[in-house]
């Protein structure tokens, strides 16, 4: 008798106690991997408030499927070698649906071959190296590309009657290389001169050498497709060394520190990127409110293409009807004008997205929409 009470009180107590797995059964672990301290974190930390704000809106309204999304964040600390251990812990131990990462093309292509290899649908928010989606069919991005991208700036140039370009490189960012690559391409089949093309490596802090062969060549402008740390630091030197020529560059250059660093040495100066919050449509508007009532500032592109990654996930789930990583890869696919807050997007058979750029200029200490060119 008094082993039967024990099985009684035992078993009454096993109904008290929740049970971790049971509650997990009722959520879906989203993996997302970020820059979030180093080098690159400004695109780390942005991305990452605009999926999370996504995710807390789509837990809000229900969740997705009637479970709610467990978004699980690592910090791959701006370094090379991290994204891979992270994405393999994320799939292996965490089991990950699918994975949200990374802005910077050459993490993201670090990390692509083993979400594809193990069959786990990434999507990229902001890798533009149109390498990134060509790893394999489970890889996407929400993203313009390279070609495009270098393709707009090469015509912006133009449309300014700059003759003559110098070019800047990042060589260790196949972002910056595949960038540059593209520009020059368009520029010089289009009448332009490239007059210099200097080099210079992530972390250097002195680039007078480069700068001042640069002055010599006289260019009508430079183009510049690095990533805001480096890019604040050459256009400081650049104004000290007497070249006032505009400044263009690409999405790299969004970053909280860029005008932190620069000050006013980058007034006058013109970038594409993915989004502006100058932009008047109610999505934008509602958008930017909400982002800036939770982190007190106004979204830049990098935070709008996190909250539409998660968003585009988030419909594929719903239209799969399942987390199963074959039925959710071809519902990721088959993404047609999702309307997005960085545009209406829609994925190609390559898995890339077509989609409008931004340009805007530097100015009276922020950004400023000049124009929006479609594909």
């Amino acid at each position: 008798m008094a082993m039967l009470r024990s099985l009684l009180v035992a078993g009454a107590l096993t109904l008290l106690i929740p049970n971790p797995n049971a509650a997990a059964a009722e959520e879906i672990p989203i993996g997302e991997y970020a820059s979030l301290t180093g080098g690159s974190a400004s695109f780390g930390q942005s991305s990452h408030k605009g999926t999370e704000l996504a995710v807390e809106e789509i837990n809000a309204a229900g969740g997705v499927l009637g479970k709610k999304l467990k978004l699980i964040t690592e910090d791959d600390q701006s370094q090379a070698g991290q994204p891979a251990t992270i994405v393999r812990k994320l799939i292996s131990q965490d089991k990950v649906v699918a994975v949200l990462g990374e802005v910077a093309s050459s993490k993201s292509l670090e990390a692509a071959p083993i979400c594809q290899q193990n069959k786990i649908p990434m999507i990229t928010p902001a890798s533009t190296n149109p390498k990134v989606t060509e790893v394999g069919d489970y890889i996407f991005r929400i993203c313009f590309i390279d070609p495009f991208q270098g393709t707009v700036m090469a015509k912006f140039a133009r449309s300014k009657g700059w003759k003559k370009i110098a070019v800047l490189t990042d060589v260790k960012q196949d972002y910056s290389v595949g960038l540059a690559e593209f520009f020059v391409k368009d520029f010089t089949a289009n009448g332009g001169e490239i007059v210099r093309d200097q080099k210079y490596s992530t972390g250097d802090k002195d680039f007078k050498p480069q700068l001042t062969s640069i002055k010599a060549a006289r260019p009508d402008a430079i183009f510049i497709p690095g990533y805001y740390a480096e890019v604040a630091l050459i256009a400081k030197q650049a104004r000290l060394l007497g070249l006032k020529v505009p400044l263009l560059g690409g999405d790299g250059w969004v970053g909280d520190s860029l005008l932190k660093v620069a000050g006013h040495s980058l007034d006058g100066s013109f970038f594409s990127c993915h989004f502006s919050a100058d932009e008047q449509s109610p999505d934008t508007r509602n958008f930017v409110a909400k982002f800036k009532a939770k982190h007190g500032e106004i979204p830049d592109d990098m935070a709008a293409l996190g909250y539409d990654s998660a968003m585009i996930l988030a419909d594929a789930i719903r239209r799969a009807g399942t987390t199963d990583s074959a039925k959710l890869r071809d519902a990721i696919a088959a993404t047609t004008h999702h309307d997005g807050i960085t545009g209406n997007i829609t994925l190609d058979s390559a898995r890339n997205a077509s989609k409008p750029a931004v340009i805007l200029t530097v100015g009276n200490g922020g950004f400023q929409f000049v124009e929006t060119v479609a594909p």
